[in-house]
């Protein structure tokens, strides 16, 4: 079920959203009503809402529609927030200023995931530190890499310096066994600040020529958790090194806010 502002949302008020695509959202994994980095994922809804529609979000509000969205279900799915105004005016997308909170739900996979084989592709999203709903230059490229061979896209900016994935921060562990992520326009992840916080790490530039020197990659965000990357184009990686295993169980044992 799709909750609009707490109630049954009402398909004609999901229109513009569909058409226009103008809005932003957080997605939160929620294992037994606990959620690692409930309240960053809350303030970034905050900060996001005054970007895109220069309004207030009240994140109690936002928390509460999430709590009525799960009720008692037990187990472990993913619960999308997005933030849309059923009101926008596509030739007048600045007068849309009434966020409206749509909550849906659905299944979320066992963790930890088989890595990933990516591809390298030339694209950097727009307003990267938001997440915002125009997913489609993302999609083309995962798509298009899939048709490939690969499991998804590695974006490389115009300066030739690796990003993000299209809906994942990466990282890498260097030669040396530390924990390093690219200084780059991406989005800030909220399960990349987790690790951040939990690890000594570095943030620095990684030329996409550069990566066959690293010892391990991997891709993060809320559903995923840490996702070994076993593969970037031609380069083969270790998924088993012992700075990643430490990151992926070091995230697995963070119990989460209670919603």
């Amino acid at each position: 079920m799709a909750l609009l502002n707490g109630h049954p949302a009402d398909p004609d008020a999901l229109r513009t959203l569909a058409l226009t695509n103008y809005g932003h959202f957080t997605s939160m994994r929620v294992d037994d009503h606990h959620v690692r980095g409930l309240t960053r994922h809350l303030e970034r809804l905050v900060r996001d809402c005054h970007t895109v529609f220069g309004a207030d979000l009240d994140p109690s509000l936002v928390r509460q529609y999430v709590r009525d969205a799960v009720g008692d279900k037990p187990g472990a799915f993913v619960v999308r927030v997005t933030i849309l105004d059923p009101g926008l005016d596509i030739g007048r997308p600045a007068d849309a200023s009434d966020p409206h909170v749509l909550v849906t739900h659905r299944p979320a996979g066992a963790l930890p995931l088989p890595p990933l084989r990516v591809k390298t592709v030339r694209y950097q999203r727009d307003v990267a530190q938001v997440k915002h709903t125009g997913l489609f230059g993302a999609l083309h490229h995962r798509r298009a890499a899939q048709l490939d061979g690969f499991d998804d896209a590695l974006f490389v900016g115009p300066d030739g310096l690796v990003s993000e994935g299209g809906t994942w921060n990466v990282g890498f562990i260097d030669a040396n066994g530390s924990v390093v992520w690219p200084k780059a326009d991406v989005l800030p992840g909220v399960t990349m600040a987790l690790l951040q916080e939990l690890h000594a790490h570095s943030v620095a530039p990684v030329p996409v020529d550069h990566l066959p020197e690293m010892q391990a990659a991997f891709a993060t965000n809320t559903t995923i958790g840490v996702r070994a990357i076993r593969a970037i184009d031609e380069t083969q990686l270790p998924t088993e090194p012992p700075a990643l295993v430490e990151l992926r169980e070091s995230f697995l044992a963070l119990r989460g806010e209670q919603l």
